[in-house]
């Protein structure tokens, strides 16, 4: 069967009937690519808002039309800010391997929810494990053991909006 597809760039983005109530929250990050690639993929997915640890530096070429579009709050550290959130009524879905967590494709995120993302090469710290209300992990099926912090939470995003996909 042969389709006549036509190449069609940058289609206007899917309107959401109301605001995601979706954060993703980052520590101190090694690299401002992964945090700029962070941004991209928050951005394309609705996300409005992230909080950043440390120095977060964006680079305007990788981030793109996310750096326009998604608020970056910077704090010093994650669990005061992350406490808040649970007094607001965010739950706290950290993205780790971890005993106990799920397998992201099985995992039912709550619509008003925080993604707590890992430091690249330590995870997510004990103290934040604790805070948390629930774990997922991407299945890996050969080496490397996990994907790269980016892409683990553009794959994160990705299976938020795909449960969610009107906001």
């Amino acid at each position: 069967m042969n389709r006549d597809f036509q190449h069609v760039r940058h289609k206007p983005p899917r309107v959401l009937e109301r605001p995601r109530e979706l954060m993703v929250a980052l520590p101190p990050m090694q690299s401002n690519v992964n945090v700029s690639r962070i941004v991209r993929a928050a951005g394309c997915c609705g996300v409005t808002h992230i909080i950043a640890c440390g120095h977060p530096k964006i680079d305007y070429k990788i981030a793109r039309d996310g750096a326009d579009e998604v608020r970056i709050e910077v704090h010093r550290t994650l669990p005061p800010v992350l406490q808040r959130l649970k007094t607001e009524g965010y739950c706290l879905v950290g993205l780790e391997q971890t005993t106990g967590s799920q397998l992201i494709y099985e995992y039912a995120f709550p619509q008003r929810c925080c993604l707590v993302v890992g430091h690249e090469r330590h995870g997510i710290t004990d103290d934040v494990l604790k805070m948390l209300d629930a774990v997922v992990e991407i299945p890996v099926y050969s080496l490397p053991y996990s994907h790269n912090a980016a892409t683990a939470t553009a794959i994160a995003l990705y299976e938020f909006c795909r449960q969610y996909p009107d906001g």
